[in-house]
């Protein structure tokens, strides 16, 4: 027999009685009933119920076992009987009378339980991680990710794309967050840099004649947390296509996320085809770049409808208004509670009417609104009896922000949200460019290695600020899973692209210099996108909290809690790299 097992904690079945098994695990759990000792061992694969009656060596060893002990049990698998079975288990309809033990590692005193789900503050979950890992939930989040990242390999080899790997050390680039930098022994005062993403590299290979590549890739940013972003590191399936338009990046990646919400959603449906929605038609119906389709409401801007009005909290803002079918008889509290949650992002109110059954509108601003307002109204939002109407005003960002969010939480609310489902959908025609309301300087609103719509003549004859990119993202109910583009491939159409930036010419060609050069040798058109594995996994697991789907992560300060990173080096290390520390001083 193997030295620890002859079979598995989550193997042995009714058909296994009689049997002589060897088993190892953790002692999970341990329950004394009337003498007996019942013990869940578990092990990567399930848990399995062992018996230990009274006056055996097995009773005196099991007793005296702390809980998240490995140990080795010798036995043999018996029947619980009927009235026994765990129907909950796969191993539930038997046990394992044990006969002999051996202690393979004991377990210290548990910071916080093992075999529940009980709250535990998050530091101290990080801080003793490889504990954390072993709870049910983590286990299966871990395992979920696992089966995830092998099933998009497969998938995207079945798609004809082929697994290539892109340096880990290499330079800095303005990707649009900060760099992790790594100093460099060999040439002092030089710094390698983590990539922020593989984005230079995919595009090389693309020029190289690869025609179509992924990975599945590590990528780096110094940048804070987030509920669905990881500080430090995280994962993307980066991909790149040659001899493309932005529809054939669509299909592939369209094929790959229906199916693997499918296979892992729990029957879940994924609707499709994904829409395809504009940028600026995003903003203005549903508030957000990374709209929420479950909600099925839509906000209209009825901005027009105010202007030149004496209803002093419209006047002169930009006003968006929320219709909200068979509400008009809620309570007040109704209207209160969502106005209160309007509040909490920062508003400092939520306007609105109800239409009664004779179609006048009754509210807290009715007896501002005109009979042209209510007209226009009424006509616009396609008003009837029974609709309530919820109005935000102020600037666009501002109100589409906070309208936003008001239009998934009435939803919610209203029972016009549909639960159960994955809806994605595509947001197309980013603007190239927007202004710094402060300074008035014209920057890169998106991805700067995108192709503008119009090519080089939208980019010496239009407004910059209405110039498109062939940019895209894929949202999936309410999270943005990647950004996208068909890259801009022609050097003079990027030199001129950055130019408006307020990048001369030099500075491009350095910062650039293998990009462009490499333009320079025929290059073809290509596009890509990364959708984020981290993220994919969070939706698939319905998490909240994207640290929940990767087994190591850092805390919300960028720290590892658990082998203690980032440390100090000493003098020798710093002197080997050729750096001194300037720490910044006391306040």
């Amino acid at each position: 027999m193997h030295r620890y097992r002859s079979h598995t904690c989550g193997e042995l079945r009714a058909s296994d009685v009689g049997t002589d098994v060897r088993l190892s695990g953790w002692l999970h759990n341990r329950r004394d009933l009337g003498g007996i000792l019942f013990i869940d061992l578990r092990d990567h694969y399930g848990i399995t119920q062992l018996v230990a009656r009274p006056g055996t060596p097995a009773y005196e060893a099991l007793d005296k076992v702390t809980k998240e002990s490995t140990v080795r049990v010798d036995g043999k698998v018996v029947s619980r009987g009927t009235d026994n079975v765990n129907p909950d288990l796969p191993t539930g309809e038997v046990e394992v009378e044990v006969g002999e033990v051996e202690l393979l590692g004991a377990a210290a005193p548990l910071p916080f339980t093992i075999n529940t789900e009980d709250g535990v503050n998050e530091e101290r979950r990080l801080e003793y991680r490889f504990l954390d890992l072993r709870r049910e939930r983590m286990h299966r989040n871990i395992m979920l990710r696992s089966s995830v990242i092998a099933s998009i390999r497969s998938k995207m080899v079945a798609l004809g794309f082929n697994e290539m790997a892109t340096p880990i050390l290499s330079a800095t680039s303005p990707e649009g967050a900060r760099d992790f930098v790594v100093p460099s022994r060999l040439n002092p005062g030089k710094f390698y840099a983590l990539p922020q993403a593989p984005q230079q590299f995919k595009q090389l290979l693309m020029i190289s004649g690869f025609d179509r590549y992924f990975q599945i890739a590590p990528c780096f940013r110094d940048e804070d947390a987030r509920a669905d972003r990881s500080p430090g590191e995280f994962y993307q399936l980066d991909v790149e296509m040659s001899f493309v338009e932005q529809e054939d990046v669509f299909q592939p990646i369209e094929k790959l996320m229906t199916e693997l919400f499918e296979e892992f959603g729990g029957g879940q449906p994924v609707t499709s085809p994904f829409p395809r929605i504009p940028f600026r038609e995003s903003m203005v119906k549903y508030g957000s770049d990374k709209p929420d389709l479950r909600a099925k409401l839509e906000l209209t801007d009825i901005t027009d409808v105010f202007e030149g009005s004496e209803f002093k909290a419209f006047a002169g803002q930009h006003v968006r208004a929320l219709p909200v079918p068979d509400v008009a008889g809620q309570s007040r509290k109704f209207f209160d509670q969502l106005g209160d949650f309007a509040v909490t992002l920062g508003a400092k109110g939520l306007a609105w009417v109800r239409v009664t059954e004779d179609g006048s509108l009754t509210g807290p601003i009715a007896k501002f609104l005109t009979e042209e307002n209510i007209a226009e109204l009424t006509k616009r939002l396609s008003l009837a009896p029974g609709h309530a109407v919820f109005f935000g005003a102020g600037e666009f960002e501002e109100v589409s922000k906070i309208m936003g969010a008001v239009r998934v939480e009435a939803a919610k609310r209203a029972g016009h949200f549909e639960e159960g489902v994955f809806r994605f959908c595509w947001i197309v025609d980013f603007p190239m460019y927007e202004k710094d309301e402060e300074t008035g300087k014209i920057d890169f609103s998106h991805n700067p290695f995108s192709m503008p719509q119009g090519g080089l003549e939208a980019l010496e004859t239009q407004d910059p600020l209405d110039i498109l990119g062939w940019q895209y993202d894929i949202v999936c109910n309410g999270v943005e899973l990647s950004s996208g583009a068909i890259r801009n491939h022609e050097p003079e159409i990027m030199l001129k692209a950055f130019e408006i930036a307020g990048y001369d010419r030099d500075t491009v060609e350095e910062q650039f210099a293998g990009m462009l050069r490499a333009f320079r040798f025929g290059a073809p058109p290509h596009g890509g996108i990364a959708p984020g594995v981290d993220r994919i996994v969070m939706l698939l697991a319905e998490e909240p909290n994207i640290r929940e789907t990767i087994a190591f992560p850092l805390n919300g300060n960028a720290q590892d809690l658990m082998m203690g990173a980032p440390t100090e080096l000493d003098e020798t290390r710093l002197r080997e790299l050729h750096l001194s520390v300037r720490k910044p001083q006391p306040k």
